[in-house]
């Protein structure tokens, strides 16, 4: 999304000093990386993590920590790579495919899109969900509402040009809430910190589904995506990419362990979850009481929105050439995303099961099929697609890793796919 005050031709060449100029432009780049930052990291705690992690730690408890180290570690060894290899390329990783194999691009796109409007109806509803329990509103209503509030930051621009503001606010404020629910849940931190090393159990499809839902499709490319439109790319500014990747990550943890150990708080406690209705709800509540509840509605709607619009903005990225002539088109396809996403939530009030998991297939797929474009690049076309940068080899070492780790979950994810449907 392009921001209105920093487009050529809004202010004359005398109309302001250079040295203000210039300080705008260095507050601009500024909020595009924090942005971008925030994207990654609320993209991948959507509405279905929050669920996720309620119904896991409910079934596994403390051993569920395991699970939590494994996608960040996953995470780490993908992110930094991914925003590596776009940063210095100045290209989204469609462009880079296409440079590698014609087509190779487009396949990605598709893949992204249609995991992307699938699981953005269940943003939507996750939107429902949490405006139902911090207002009591309808949840068709409720998601209708935070379709309208995604649709209006794309469409106004002022708006579009505090988008990276309203990311950051609404990543904090779910830190920062959520924080709060773990403190006074009194988690058994000793006991997460041993199973996340030494975990009493592992449930492999427990892992598999968590890193589907917080590493894989659009979330990989989010925050990278959106760096491009800081301008701070090329070699030259390999330093900012590389800060802005690591922030981005330690955030994204953070926001995963406070989650986990909130929740671990109140089922250490004794409180059994009802993991069929809600039990993210269950647990805010059962720690905080009606204060709780109407934290985890907040905490919901933030997961909600802002995973609309990471959802919306990175496969618009996919579809949409990436020149500054093109971002009001981009914004378009955007809107007409949320769009269709939110007319199919109103008609049949979720998305479909069948659907679901052939989107979490998608997923799967699109992980290891992009990541392996990515370290391709990075070990084998570093001279023309990388302005002849040296990537260092420890990068490509711990990628190659997370690679095979991805391929064997995707190789395991379509297995279940096929076995359910045999069934």
């Amino acid at each position: 999304m392009s921001h209105p005050a920093t487009e050529p031709g809004s202010h004359t060449q005398h109309s302001t000093p250079p040295t203000l100029a210039s300080a705008a432009s260095q507050a601009a780049t500024r909020s595009a990386l924090m942005g971008a930052i925030f994207l990654m990291a609320t993209s991948a705690v959507g509405p279905g993590f929050l669920t996720q992690t309620a119904t896991f730690t409910a079934k596994l408890g403390a051993a569920f920590a395991f699970a939590i180290l494994v996608s960040i570690l996953l995470d780490i060894a993908i992110q930094l790579n991914v925003w590596r290899v776009i940063g210095i390329s100045g290209l989204r990783a469609q462009e880079l495919g296409n440079k590698v194999l014609p087509g190779l691009g487009w396949v990605l796109a598709i893949c992204i899109a249609v995991g992307g409007i699938v699981f953005n109806i269940g943003n939507i509803a996750g939107g429902g969900l949490g405006l139902d329990a911090l207002l009591g509103v309808n949840t068709t209503a409720g998601g209708v509402f935070t379709a309208a509030v995604a649709i209006a930051i794309f469409l106004f621009k002022r708006l579009g040009a505090a988008l990276d503001k309203i990311l950051v606010a609404l990543g904090i404020g779910m830190v920062l809430l959520t924080l709060y629910v773990a403190f006074v849940s009194k988690p058994p931190v000793g006991q997460a910190l041993k199973n996340s090393v030494l975990p009493e159990t592992v449930d492999w499809l427990v892992i598999m589904t968590l890193v589907g839902g917080t590493v894989g499709g659009y979330i990989t490319y989010a925050g990278a995506h959106r760096m491009l439109d800081s301008g701070q790319t090329g070699v030259e500014h390999i330093r900012t990419v590389a800060k802005s990747s690591v922030t981005g990550i330690l955030l994204t943890g953070v926001m995963r362990v406070v989650l986990f150990l909130a929740v671990l708080g109140v089922v250490a406690g004794g409180v059994v979850l009802d993991t069929t209705n809600n039990p993210a709800a269950q647990a805010f509540q059962a720690a905080a009481g009606e204060v709780g509840l109407r934290i985890f509605g907040v905490v919901l709607w933030a997961a909600a929105l802002s995973s609309v619009i990471g959802a919306s903005y990175t496969s618009a990225t996919f579809l949409v050439p990436n020149r500054p002539q093109m971002r009001r088109v981009q914004n378009i396809v955007t809107i007409v995303f949320i769009v269709i996403s939110c007319t199919v939530f109103v008609l049949i009030g979720t998305a479909p099961a069948t659907l679901l998991v052939f989107a979490g297939a998608f997923n799967g797929l699109v992980l290891p099929l992009g990541f392996s474009l990515v370290i391709f690049v990075a070990a084998f076309r570093s001279r023309d697609l990388l302005q002849g940068y040296q990537y260092p080899k420890w990068m490509i070492v711990i990628g190659v890793g997370a690679l095979v780790v991805a391929w064997w979950l995707a190789w395991r994810s379509f297995a279940g796919v096929f076995a359910l449907l045999g069934s």
